[in-house]
């Protein structure tokens, strides 16, 4: 598969350089050796030798191609390479090497110590834009623009607010993922530390701790909630991403206008139509969400695991689970540079408030004529003089003053101030300050 083509294009490029082939051999390694080193400390290892380990097979080249050879016959990746490390070994270590553990402690604990720096990565890039969007609620706090719902123009809002939303949204997931721990994973073939008794969940608990990883409550072979927690958690970040790229490439329409991405050179070029700034920024975030929704449904079906190990619902897991985690990395990139560079034309906001000649404002006309004309009555005037300003292109205020059941009988500056937008903004500015003492109270 094309995967340079097709794949990585929404993908953070430096995790994909970070979570290679070499990365994940890197990462059993440092599980193997740790295991090593906690064994030694605890008498099961001859002094000395987890360090004759990893001065062996820290400076020994293993074949990634040999290692994916091996998954076809054994299922895992952690086989091969547990066989070739033993292989690298001076002959009075290998009896040493992998002691207690199984292909799932390998494996399992490699994707965490993988996945440890990525989820680091993804906060940093969630801080970043939470303080370009505070940067954007704080300039367009009292921005007026169009309000829609099902697509159609509503009521008034302030641009600002909209945005509070975009930060509430983006800084609620990453509470959630901050919130996520990835444990170690050691239990031994079924899970209860075979042949070593109470040792086993020591060296568990040990292990955690030298590898910077969260220690489990037992170990979680066919007990997937970390794996669950985790993909709902990035899917979050990857709902909350793909808003506001839905968003903004609804606002780029250029019947709409009323923002633009950052431009860039080549940036949004079209291969047949030189006039074109297409949204590729928010086509890639979105692109990168659906795939990650995608993921995330795989993991979740493979949540309830067979017995003491899964039969092909713990191998469906890996692809989804890493490829999440880059996908998100990678929206989140286009995020920060879209709230960075968003340019916000007002100008066009103010003119598509206009569209209907103002009729944009027919709800709180009617709230001005009720306690005079009815409730029914006041809703039937304030539509009909909406229509007639759209078919002729008149002033919605203009229509309503001449009006014979309005005229002389509602105060001018009462049914004008009625008819402007800016000030028929609810709490769309107290918002905003809400919302900024909540993004910057954690």
């Amino acid at each position: 598969m094309p995967a340079i083509f097709t794949k990585h294009p929404f993908m953070s490029q430096p995790a994909l350089n970070a979570c290679d082939e070499h990365a994940m051999v890197n990462a059993m390694l440092a599980f193997e050796l740790a295991l090593a080193e906690v064994q030694e400390t605890s008498g099961a290892v001859p002094a000395g030798v987890s360090q004759q380990m990893r001065h062996q097979l820290e400076n020994a080249t293993f074949s990634v191609a040999t290692i994916a050879d091996g998954i076809a016959s054994g299922g895992n990746v952690a086989i091969p390479f547990v066989k070739q490390g033993r292989a690298l070994l001076a002959d009075d270590l290998k009896r040493y090497w992998h002691q207690g553990a199984t292909s799932q402690d390998v494996v399992d604990s490699a994707l965490m110590l993988l996945l440890k720096p990525r989820l680091a990565a993804l906060n940093a890039l969630l801080l970043r834009c939470r303080s370009a969007a505070i940067a954007l609620m704080e300039a367009h706090t009292k921005t007026v623009m169009v309000g829609r719902t099902l697509m159609q123009q509503a009521l008034p809002i302030t641009f600002g607010v909209k945005v509070a939303h975009w930060a509430i949204g983006l800084e609620q997931s990453r509470r959630q993922l901050a919130e996520v721990e990835l444990p170690v994973q050691f239990g031994g073939a079924v899970g209860v530390h075979s042949g070593w008794d109470n040792l086993g969940l020591e060296w568990m608990d040990a292990l955690a701790e030298r590898l910077g990883l969260s220690a489990p409550v037992l170990p979680w072979h066919t007990d997937r909630y970390p794996i669950h927690i985790l993909g709902t958690a990035l899917d979050a970040v990857a709902g909350a991403a793909e808003k506001i790229a839905l968003d903004v490439s609804l606002l780029t329409q250029t019947e709409v206008g009323e923002v633009a991405e950052p431009f860039a050179p080549g940036m949004g070029e079209s291969s047949s139509m030189p006039h074109k700034r297409n949204p590729v920024r928010s086509a890639l975030i979105k692109g990168a969400a659906r795939q990650v929704h995608g993921h995330t449904s795989v993991l979740i079906h493979a949540a309830a695991q067979p017995l003491e190990r899964g039969l092909g619902e713990w191998h469906a897991e890996w692809a989804p689970l890493v490829e999440s985690t880059l996908l998100v990395e990678g929206a989140l990139e286009q995020v920060a540079a879209l709230l960075e560079g968003l340019e916000v034309n007002s100008e066009n906001m103010a003119r598509n408030l206009a569209a209907t000649g103002g009729g944009i404002m027919a709800e709180p006309v009617a709230r001005l004529l009720a306690p005079t004309l009815g409730t029914d009555k006041a809703k039937a005037i304030s539509a009909e003089a909406a229509e007639t300003a759209r078919l002729e292109a008149r002033a919605y205020a203009d229509v309503l003053s001449s009006h014979p059941d309005v005229q002389d009988i509602i105060d001018a500056d009462a049914l004008r101030d009625a008819c402007n937008p800016a000030l028929y903004l609810g709490s769309s500015e107290k918002q905003v300050t809400r919302a900024r003492a909540w993004l910057l109270s954690d």
